[in-house]
């Protein structure tokens, strides 16, 4: 095959986000296969910082800052009638670098890895388009519509309708469009007119040598705070997370501490807001924010607790917490797309009284609470490993199709 050009939405380094994780173990397997080029983008210095470790690994790249304001994407959107999500990662010079890199190299495979990113594809490319959409976009957006009201609830239903027509278009032209699930895969097939043969699952893997429960010690600070410790994860600016989070803090924590009153509940990612920041050292509650190494932090929970009530995908969240050998309560939508057994490897919940039962439950029982987070770890090493998840990939990479056409 000749070269790869990866256009990814964000910058695959640090690995310490869902998108961000998958992303960086795909452009590690996409460059031993054959040189790589990269369009990305970062969000502040924090990522800037490793720019170093995508020139390692990328023949080419540019990696461009998004700095669009939110306010100033949403109006370029509206006067468009493009979607919210594309005009904020439109980039003119990410632009120019991708058409110059197509005229200029060998390159007959793009990867597109978010369906934000297919607008940088040419309608002239008649090379081989893989489209890893990992979620249905659409689907989270009309989810959060119907949740919502107002301007905002008009906006994100806009935001659907408009993506679900843009994921179409990029199924239409793909050679294969990948998504996180099978369960992502028959929701896209059931909005699709067409082409559904070449929509295929690729789920995430997990480096369970790296998540391993006896590689680190527990955070102390969290160590010392009243047990049971019951442990959120997230990037804290996305809003199922913060949905999620607000839920676990007004409606299932409280319910732990009636019988348990020295519980408490640690929310640990980053960029948490204001709001979230504020209930830190109230009622049992504690914010941490964004911290360097996430496996010190589990190692110190007593539970996990995953309730999420928008979920779209693989949830690593869950991959991380079983790997650590932690037992984890969650609801139906954060176990989608993970094979492992409800009751041996982690404890399935729906509503708020269940899950604080379930909670309490695992902290009465040690020692059951221990065989259900060695069962989980088990399941991950036996399962979810990366090389395994990318296994297909090869294959998919040779899928020929006609080129992406029409996406702007």
């Amino acid at each position: 095959m000749g070269e790869i050009l990866f256009l990814a939405h964000r910058i695959p380094f640090p690995p310490d986000r869902g998108d961000k994780i998958r992303s960086h173990h795909v452009l590690k397997a996409l460059a031993a296969l054959a040189p790589v080029h990269v369009a990305t983008f970062c969000d502040d210095e924090q990522d800037r910082a490793f720019e170093p470790d995508l020139a390692d690994l990328a023949t080419s790249y540019r990696l461009v800052e998004r700095s669009k304001p939110l306010p100033v994407a949403g109006v370029q959107a509206l006067a468009s009638g493009r979607p919210l999500s594309l005009t904020a990662f439109y980039d003119k010079d990410l632009e120019t670098y991708v058409r110059d890199l197509l005229a200029e190299r060998d390159i007959d495979t793009v990867y597109v890895f978010s369906g934000q990113m297919a607008q940088y594809v040419p309608g002239d490319f008649r090379g081989r388009v893989v489209a890893d959409l990992v979620d249905v976009d659409s689907a989270k957006f009309e989810a959060y519509a119907a949740k919502g009201r107002g301007i905002r609830a008009w906006m994100e239903r806009r935001e659907g309708r408009l993506l679900r027509r843009e994921e179409a278009r990029i199924c239409a032209g793909a050679s294969v469009t990948l998504l996180i699930s099978d369960a992502e895969v028959g929701l896209l097939r059931s909005r699709l007119a067409s082409e559904q043969g070449r929509v295929r699952a690729m789920g995430n893997g997990l480096d369970a040598a790296y998540f391993d429960p006896f590689a680190v010690a527990p955070e102390p600070r969290m160590a010392a705070k009243g047990a049971p410790r019951i442990v959120f994860t997230g990037q804290m600016d996305y809003a199922p997370n913060i949905e999620a989070a607000t839920r676990a803090i007004d409606r299932v924590l409280p319910l732990v501490r009636r019988t348990c009153p020295d519980a408490t509940l640690h929310i640990v990612g980053r960029n948490p807001p204001a709001a979230l920041q504020a209930r830190s050292g109230q009622d049992g509650v504690e914010v941490w924010g964004r911290v360097d190494d996430i496996r010190p932090w589990l190692a110190a929970a007593d539970v996990a607790l995953v309730p999420l009530e928008i979920a779209r995908g693989v949830q690593n969240k869950v991959l991380e917490a079983m790997a650590m050998g932690l037992p984890v309560v969650l609801s139906p939508g954060a176990a989608t797309g993970i094979d492992a057994i409800d009751g041996r490897d982690f404890a399935i919940r729906d509503g708020d009284a269940a899950m604080a039962q379930a909670v309490l439950d695992l902290a009465r029982a040690p020692e059951a609470a221990k065989l259900m987070g060695a069962a989980a770890r088990t399941w991950i090493v036996a399962n979810a490993s990366w090389e395994a998840a990318l296994a297909r990939l090869p294959e998919y990479l040779g899928t020929m199709g006609e080129a992406l056409t029409d996406v702007a």
